[in-house]
């Protein structure tokens, strides 16, 4: 319309305020009034589609994002968003949006009777066609069911502060209402089942989720009681019962009714029990409620055993229990883990129980029955396991679940008959049988060996020598006869305890999966990237780890059993990562070294022989020597990535020894762009863990390899695209030349670090070292290949721009020597990264244009260049006066705040760059400034804009310096200023 956003906000305000409620009134009334006509006739009639319009009406402004019943009495304008509400046509499937209007419906939604009337009007529609199947799915039937749900969202001060007596019983009449469209549940599957529509079904389903996500479980509970003799928690159950048992029954891939609604209603029970991972069962749930989940759970492992039996022999398609991943069901086991926890000193024996059963089951079957569908059930059932007794951590070492940690109270004598404990030491126990060859070859099969070790890896993270256990026990050292749950258990599996026994257990497995199932890819990656990487993360396990014998075993075999150079090479480079790290757990430091070296030497030591044979080039082709090539580099690269101050010296020994070799390989491998990238990845990871630790004469010789690496990358042309590849040949050569160009990108951002932190104890000057040259240099060789094509890949995007932020904060001296080509690339990379969707890209454009006009402004006052001819006009190669960066870039910042839409989390970052362009280009901006207020036709926004241009520049007593000080200032300055202006600048 390109009106002003303000006017737009005055009039969304205006309409919610003094229309919206009347429009609704209208429609309601007008709804209403055709209502008669509707039931008494026995046809169809015209007043149907006015009915449903209106129903239509009334939905869409209920789900308006209403924003006047806020404390506030003045609400600024988002000036910073699009203006558009974006969660109304994103939401997910399950996604229940609250509706909030405010004290001022109360009359209109709740006191008017208007909820009883639509809940009537479908109840007298219901039987009246219920003869004729397709009525649940016509048009005015959808509308008042949705309208219905959306009755069930509503929360807020439209209800009387009494209590919340008022929102239940509005909460009690929509769920009388909705009952017979879900209850009895087995009948009403039943008629679907025989081809009565599922949407009224669903939507009772929906109206259940709703009303979980505006109440707390007692009042859920509590609902259903006036009416029945059982509580809500108690007919949920009973109603996913029924779901889940139609959803086996089925027994198909396809996502029928029952998926959904078991999804919908797994939905409804975690919106009820989240708040189990912060406060005790017993708070959050009456008896019955607790119960119920109990009775519910059981049911589902029951139905998740008898689904996992009947994929035991299913080979066809892509089972969700036979062929996905051990990840696959991971979003329905949480939920499933919530129920469980709800009740869980029945869940956790009852687990118990079932375990031991298909154990024994294993036992007495091996080598007499076909154990194919045991062995699925124990899969499933370790899965399910897993997620009850244990939480993934996203990232952070996971804490015992609050409802294992407050249900159980275990005598300190009898530790060993923790629920919790006698379910852990019977799974070990089972796991461990694996170590039989005779044992694993009849029934440790590749998948159940996965899930073993994805449980594994889960459990020791939460429970093995956890660093609060030993808190705990020296805390406690033993003055309480009453243990809590969670010192039980922590303590039971310590250091001190069995801890270290489960820990040898669980190295030998892992040994055991590397070697013994070869070519199982995902078992070796559970095993490499999830089990032995949880177990380093710790250095108190580590110091364990490295006293144990079974960890020597693994250390010699990864140097000379044949089988694991055979692994994945991610997964080698994994594993070297993870033998390096565990080095943290040698005390001496040393002897940390010497570990680092003896683990790998061998590998050093066949790079190095490698290079110098003769007939290399001749010989290295081969295939069998291409793969030892690969394998070595992958994990030179694990080991480099794994570098702690403890190892640091044996690890830069290990990359100076072969740092003439990489030269070397480089060059015969140079057509080989996989080896290519390998070799870049190793120096970029080695230079990264090396480079701030390192003395100015280790620091000059890494300096002058990159150099080198440089050099010869250039010289060969590695990167380079040819036109005349095919369109197919040219897109993997793309990704190529995308991935070595990241690799080149992070070598020089680990260089610059140098300048930015160093632990060294002497200055790189000294020796002469100018890291600045080999980062000039490196841009020229990076920077033309870099087109805005390949920008368009979020990695090497981020990557970039990273490098270019550090790069000019550092050295934005070199940054102004770049010839002109380079130079011009560049700022067109950095106006395509300013307008860039991510916000970390446009964060990093706004650090680089501060560094550049921030060096500008304070070279020239020493009476220095600064940029040069860089930030004057130039003429073009057609005689055509070029704008100045600093200038072309003061236009595309203002530009931006002003007009386009940005996160407002970039409003002191711009106003960082702002600042120093300003100073910079005083005159354009006063030019700028006086264009913008001429535009303005209305005095009262030019008076305004004009005050707020004056203040921008300033207020808070601004100054003309780049200190700390005065960029705070800015930064407040110009936050006042648009929301000041930006409403009515900004049109849509």
């Amino acid at each position: 319309m390109g009106l002003p956003r303000e006017f737009h906000e005055q009039c969304r305000r205006l309409l919610e305020r003094d229309f919206l409620k009347t429009f609704y009134q209208w429609t309601s009334e007008a709804a209403s009034s055709v209502t008669n006509r509707i039931i008494e006739s026995d046809s169809f009639v015209p007043e149907v589609k006015v009915c449903t319009a209106a129903l239509d009406l009334m939905l869409q402004i209920l789900n308006w994002d209403f924003r006047s019943n806020t404390s506030d009495t003045k609400v600024n304008v988002n000036v910073f968003s699009s203006g558009v509400r974006q969660d109304v046509d994103s939401l997910k499937r399950y996604e229940c949006h609250l509706v909030q209007p405010g004290s001022d419906w109360r009359d209109v939604l709740i006191l008017s009777g208007h909820i009883g009337w639509l809940l009537s009007l479908y109840a007298a529609l219901r039987p009246k066609f219920s003869c004729e199947g397709y009525w649940l799915d016509c048009p005015i039937a959808v509308s008042a069911r949705k309208l219905i749900v959306q009755f069930s969202s509503l929360t807020g001060t439209v209800f009387l502060s009494d209590d919340g007596k008022m929102h239940e019983r509005h909460l009690l009449q929509l769920l009388s209402g909705i009952l017979e469209w879900v209850d009895p549940p087995d009948v009403v599957s039943k008629a679907i089942e025989n081809g009565k529509s599922e949407s009224e079904m669903l939507d009772g389903c929906r109206t259940f989720l709703a009303i979980a996500n505006v109440t707390t479980p007692y009042v859920f509970d509590g609902l259903l009681k006036s009416i029945r003799p059982i509580g809500t928690l108690t007919f949920l159950s009973i109603l996913m019962s029924e779901v889940i048992k139609v959803l086996i029954t089925s027994n198909t891939e396809e996502e029928t009714w029952s998926w959904e609604a078991r999804d919908i209603l797994l939905d409804t029970w975690t919106a009820l029990l989240m708040p189990i991972n912060t406060i005790t069962v017993n708070t959050l749930l009456p008896p019955e409620g607790i119960k119920a989940a109990a009775n519910l759970f059981g049911f589902i492992v029951e139905c998740e055993l008898r689904m996992a039996s009947a994929s035991a022999f299913n080979d066809e398609g892509d089972s969700d229990y036979l062929r996905a991943s051990v990840s696959a069901m991971d979003e329905r086991l949480s939920s499933y883990a919530l129920i469980a926890r709800a009740s869980i000193d029945v869940t956790i024996p009852l687990l118990t129980s079932v375990f031991s059963e298909r154990v024994t089951r294993l036992n007495q079957g091996r080598g007499i029955i076909d154990l194919t569908e045991t062995l699925e059930e124990l899969y499933s059932l370790l899965l399910i396991i897993g997620h009850v007794i244990a939480d993934e951590g996203e990232g952070e070492m996971p804490l015992v679940p609050n409802a294992i940690q407050t249900q159980f109270v275990v005598n300190s004598v009898e530790a060993d008959k923790h629920p919790v404990i006698l379910l852990s030491s019977s799974i070990i126990k089972f796991a461990e049988q694996c170590l039989n060859p005779e044992m694993r070859a009849s029934v440790f099969s590749p998948r159940l060996m996965e899930s073993i070790v994805w449980f594994l890896a889960r459990w020791s993270s939460t429970y093995l020598m956890s660093s609060d256990g030993i808190v705990e026990k020296i805390l406690d050292s033993g003055h309480h006869y009453e243990y809590s749950s969670k010192k039980a258990l922590l303590s039971f599996f310590g250091e001190h305890n069995q801890g270290r026994i489960v820990l040898d257990i669980i190295v030998r497995i892992s040994l055991i999966t590397l070697t013994s199932y070869p070519g199982e890819k995902d078992l070796q990656g559970l095993t490499c990237y999830m089990l032995l990487h949880s177990l380093v993360q710790q250095k108190h396990i580590c110091v364990h780890l490295v006293a144990l014998n079974s960890w020597h075993d693994l250390a010699t075999a990864f140097s000379i059993e044949k089988t694991l150079f055979l692994l994945d090479t991610a997964h080698q480079r994994s594993l070297a990562q993870t033998l390096v790290r565990s080095a943290s757990g040698v005390r001496n430091s040393e002897e940390s070294s010497q570990y680092v070296r003896n683990l790998m030497g061998h590998i050093a030591t066949y790079i190095v022989e490698m290079s110098s044979k003769s007939d290399f080039k001749n010989i290295a082709q081969q295939p069998d020597i291409l793969l030892s090539v690969s394998c070595m580099l992958e994990r030179l690269r694990g080991a480099a990535s794994a570098s702690e101050p403890r190892t640091q010296k044996a690890i830069y020994e290990l990359g100076f020894s072969v740092m003439n070799p990489i030269l070397v390989l480089l060059e015969v491998y140079k057509h080989e762009s996989a080896v290519v990238y390998l070799l870049l990845k190793f120096v970029v990871d080695w230079v990264d863990g090396q480079i701030t630790y390192l003395e100015a004469q280790e620091t000059t010789a890494v300096v002058d390899f990159c150099m080198r690496l440089l050099q010869l990358y250039s010289s060969h042309n590695i990167g380079k695209i040819s036109l005349s590849l095919s369109s197919s040949l040219l897109s993997e050569a793309q990704t190529d030349k995308y991935k070595d160009l990241r690799a080149l990108l992070q070598l020089l951002s680990s260089l610059c670090s140098k300048d930015m932190i160093d632990f060294s104890s002497d200055s790189i000057e000294t020796q002469g070292t100018n890291i600045s040259q080999v980062v000039y240099f490196g841009l020229h060789i990076v920077t033309p290949l870099i087109s805005m094509d390949l920008l368009k890949y979020p990695k090497l995007c981020h990557d970039y721009f990273s490098l270019l932020s550090h790069l000019l904060e550092v050295y934005p001296e070199t940054f102004a020597q770049l010839n002109s080509e380079a130079f011009t690339h560049i700022l067109g990379t950095l106006d395509f990264g300013l307008h860039h969707q991510d916000v970390d890209v446009v964060s990093k454009c706004l650090r680089s244009l501060q560094a550049l006009a921030s060096y500008h402004y304070k070279e020239t006052g020493n009476g220095n260049i600064g940029l040069g001819a860089h930030a004057m006009g130039l003429k073009d190669s057609s005689g055509e006066v070029q704008e100045g960066l600093l200038s072309r870039f003061l236009r595309s910042l203002l530009q931006l705040l002003f007009f386009e839409d940005y996160s407002s989390d970039l409003i002191s970052v711009a106003a960082d760059a702002l600042l120093p362009l300003i100073l910079c280009e005083q005159s354009l901006y006063q030019r700028l400034g006086n264009e913008l207020i001429e535009r303005q036709t209305n005095p009262n926004l030019k008076s305004r804009l004009a005050n707020a241009l004056h203040s921008l520049t300033s207020a808070n007593q601004l100054s003309s310096s780049l200190d700390r000080i005065n960029y705070q200032r800015f930064r407040k300055n110009l936050n006042s200023f648009l929301v000041e202006v930006r409403g009515f600048l900004k049109t849509v």
